[in-house]
């Protein structure tokens, strides 16, 4: 019997995860990548400002989970045999040692992704995995043994199905088992021979994203943070709690990214136009920030409100919000009335933004959309509708929110598809 032939369609975090499981798995596995664009591991290289959030330190499947807006649920089984301990196990074995920061990502220890990118391209060539660039995959087809050869007379060999991939070139290639790994981009050839197959291709709309407002509360503070706010969208139970950060085009940082990736679809369809409303001091609420502000005015009557604020804010940001409630900044504590203490206090606990549109999140685009959940098997990540097909990384409805949670589902499906494959 000839040895089994796996292609991997894809040359990302999923694809090579995949490919190197199932050669290890099974030495006498030929297995190819191919790779439509020249670019292998991109979003390895670029991720995390280039140093590539591997994953995240959080070794509780029940904990991780939450963290995925899509996919979450059909996880579960999956981290018990796959999670991030045994993703630093892994990398550890083959000489990268990985660090973690004080919000829990996790990079190497060099602060350099081309580290990752190394490691595993050194691994696939170790096992034996063959990788081609500029090949894309045009159609897939579904063939028994005797079309392909029809001296073939062991009649369990005759029936067995395999797959025809036709590639971009006009090239036909032949694999027993192929496993899509070509990401969430809504053009990639994944989710149309997923479809051709018989797969529900759930819409992919973008995920993890930065909010552009105009307003002139954020005027030149690009770069000005805040360690600990809280953003809720208008109309919605879309909440979020984490540090904010004022950018050239709006907000960003996790309060903002985590609201984008749970809000997906939701913020979509409102055409990225809704009302945001930001909360500068969650310690506080606006009756417990009036009362604190009073406190500060009766206190310190004779200092000017410009010069010292009592929340705990950057002092840009609350020269800003200042006028914002129509207090000059050279206004005396003692000389503020209570109406305009009750609308201050509204400005850092309840102030509304409108957003206009989105950004992306650097070269970190994530989308929200792909294959239908309930038509994979999460144990082996194969179609429950063909056999033989398997599917990793983005191109499934999984979604993480920021923090290297997506390249854990990656790390994770890749690997226990590659096993199933090579077993």
């Amino acid at each position: 019997m000839s040895k089994r032939q796996v292609i991997v369609v894809g040359g990302g975090a999923a694809g090579y995860f995949a490919a190197i499981a199932c050669a290890e798995t099974n030495p006498d596995c030929v297995v190819t990548i191919y790779e439509a664009t020249a670019h292998l591991l991109a979003k390895v290289k670029v991720s995390g400002g280039g140093r590539c959030n591997v994953t995240h330190a959080c070794f509780d499947p029940r904990e991780l989970v939450k963290r995925y807006p899509r996919g979450g649920r059909e996880l579960l089984g999956a981290f018990h045999r796959w999670q991030p301990r045994d993703t630093v196990d892994w990398f550890a074995q083959r000489g990268v040692e990985l660090k973690t920061e004080e919000d829990g990502r996790m990079f190497p220890v060099t602060d350099s992704s081309q580290t990752i990118v190394d490691c595993l391209q050194t691994a696939a060539a170790k096992a034996g995995v063959t990788v081609k660039t500029h090949c894309g995959v045009k159609l897939v087809e579904r063939v028994y043994n005797k079309k392909i050869d029809p001296s073939v007379t062991d009649e369990t060999e005759a029936a067995r199905a395999t797959f025809r991939v036709t590639l971009v070139s006009g090239e036909v290639v032949h694999c027993d088992k192929l496993m899509l790994a070509t990401g969430g981009n809504k053009t990639n050839t994944g989710f149309e021979i997923a479809r051709q197959f018989g797969h529900v291709i759930e819409p992919p709309v973008p995920s993890l994203f930065t909010f552009n407002i105009t307003d002139p509360r954020l005027t030149e503070l690009a770069g000005v943070s805040v360690e600990e706010a809280t953003t809720a969208v208008r109309g919605t139970n879309l909440k979020e709690r984490g540090p904010l950060l004022v950018t050239h085009w709006g907000l960003s940082g996790p309060a903002v990214l985590k609201i984008s990736a749970w809000g997906a679809r939701v913020l979509h369809d409102t055409g990225y136009k809704f009302t945001l409303v930001v909360n500068w001091a969650p310690k506080f609420t606006l009756e417990t920030a009036r009362a604190e502000l009073e406190r500060a005015r009766a206190a310190n009557p004779k200092k000017q409100l410009g010069t010292w604020g009592p929340l705990g804010l950057p002092s840009r940001l609350w020269e800003k919000l200042l006028p914002a409630a129509g207090i000059a900044l050279t206004t005396q504590w003692a000389g503020v009335p209570g109406a305009a203490l009750r609308a201050l206090a509204a400005q850092i606990t309840e102030g509304e933004f409108s957003v206009t549109g989105k950004s992306t999140f650097k070269e970190e685009f994530v989308t929200c959309g792909g294959v239908k959940l309930s038509e994979v098997d999460f144990k082996t990540f194969e179609s429950r509708l063909v056999p033989g097909l398997h599917f990793a990384g983005e191109v499934l409805d999984i979604d993480g929110v920021t923090g290297g949670f997506n390249f854990q589902a990656a790390w994770t499906g890749g690997l226990l598809a590659g096993r199933a494959m090579g077993s």
